[in-house]
């Protein structure tokens, strides 16, 4: 059964795609984007797969 791990990502709305392209470049799948605190903030959720015993990353 594949395992995930999970980031939580403070987004600014001026560098969002920057910011996404960063993290999926490392393998990261966004899940969800939601508000931040303030106007000025998103925050995203993102997963990646867990290497399985044996697999090299």
């Amino acid at each position: 059964m594949q395992k995930w791990e999970y980031a939580t990502v403070p987004l600014l709305v001026h560098a969002t795609k920057q910011i996404l392209d960063n993290w999926g470049e490392d393998g990261w799948e966004l899940v969800q984007v939601i508000p931040g605190p303030n106007s000025e903030n998103l925050v995203a959720y993102l997963k990646r797969p867990l290497p399985n015993p044996g697999d090299a990353r």
